[in-house]
């Protein structure tokens, strides 16, 4: 007689079902480049001379503003796609190739240029209100959050379909988190420190690494080059 754990006989269940598979793959790509964490030194310098009351209305508008951004190119991704005469595997292909350079960058514990460039935490602690430009775009709402926003929409058959709620549900997480981590940034870094900082966003990089290499298969396969 054979015996069969329920936790996992539930688990494998469960992963089968495609809007499951794909809403963790919405969510941990969009968080994993919205990328909170790796903001918070940033973050942390332009609000230097901020009160906490005004640093917390910084957070939530960089959240309220990357919430909005990302929206924005979900709701219209497809348009966008028609307009220009894109086709998805085309965007997969460079969609994975923004991925795999942030991913790179990440590896290596540092912001890539495409979420801030030098200058940005200087130019931002000079603003009366830097919670728009540069902490909810470019530092949160980057290219490569964009282009995966894009390319997750892009599968979707159409707007009112299952998979664009789940799109939104993770933009709609990435984003209230990044307020929970940017308001709370001096607890944040207190309690994981620099090196407990850097740690994860090199695991966030490896991972980010190995979804923007399969991006860039899909790609491939999409196009005919590579078979399943």
């Amino acid at each position: 007689m054979i015996f069969t754990n329920p936790a996992e006989t539930a688990f494998n269940t469960i992963s089968h079902v495609p809007i499951v598979r794909f809403s963790v793959l919405a969510l941990s790509s969009i968080f994993f480049l919205v990328d909170p964490f790796a903001a918070i030194p940033a973050f942390l310098a332009i609000t230097a001379d901020a009160e906490e009351k005004r640093r917390k209305r910084m957070a939530r508008k960089a959240a309220i503003t990357c919430f909005i951004v990302l929206t924005s190119f979900a709701l219209v991704g497809k348009l966008i796609f028609e307009l220009f005469g894109i086709t998805l595997p085309a965007f997969e292909i460079a969609g994975g190739l923004i991925l795999l350079l942030i991913g790179l960058d990440m590896l290596n514990a540092k912001r890539s240029p495409t979420q801030e460039t030098r200058g940005d935490k200087e130019e931002g602690a000079h603003k009366e209100d830097a919670g728009i430009v540069p902490l909810g775009i470019p530092m949160l709402a980057g290219p490569g959050a964009i282009s995966s926003v894009m390319v997750l929409i892009g599968q979707v058959p159409n707007l009112w379909h299952y998979q664009t709620a789940a799109i939104l549900g993770s933009i709609a997480i990435t984003c209230l988190v990044s307020y929970w981590v940017l308001a709370a940034a001096t607890k944040v870094r207190g309690f994981l420190g620099e090196t407990g900082i850097r740690i994860l966003i090199r695991i966030m990089g490896l991972l980010l690494v190995a979804l923007a290499m399969q991006m860039f298969v899909n790609g491939l396969t999409d196009l005919g080059l590579i078979q399943k």
